[in-house]
């Protein structure tokens, strides 16, 4: 269950980045002549798009095996190269990154999340009228 915890914070805070991320563009435009000729536009996303990468790598390995739908291995490649290579960057990629994966990456970790959720309410036991009589005093 820990780990659970721990993988569904990690996955809030991926979701958190991702709605940076769509906060810009929105702010911005979602067109890419403006993205392109923008530094700012540019340097606001592929910053978040680091952060989400670096969190990436804090997930157990266990979680990434089980939800190898999302291409992990690429995420944080891709916060390698922008770490790392930044005025090598595609802007053409991040573009494509920013507006048509990062809303799915969104969408699949609060999907995640649900079902962690449903999974916690189900584990929690069932307490007898007395147990919650005294918990409300608590």
């Amino acid at each position: 269950m820990q780990n659970n915890s721990r993988n569904a914070d990690i996955l809030k805070h991926i979701i958190s980045y991702c709605n940076q991320i769509e906060d810009t563009v929105h702010r911005f435009g979602k067109e890419y002549d403006i993205f392109e000729g923008d530094p700012v536009y540019k340097n606001a996303t592929a910053l978040c798009v680091l952060q989400i990468g670096e969190l990436t790598k804090h997930l157990t390995d266990d979680f990434k095996q089980s939800y190898n739908q999302v291409p992990w291995v690429q995420i944080k490649a891709l916060r390698n190269i922008v770490a790392h290579n930044y005025g090598k960057i595609d802007s053409q990629s991040l573009w494509e990154t920013i507006t048509e994966d990062i809303p799915q990456l969104k969408a699949y970790c609060s999907k995640i999340i649900d079902q962690f959720d449903i999974l916690m309410q189900e584990s929690k036991p069932d307490l007898d009228e007395d147990e919650e009589q005294s918990m409300e005093l608590l």
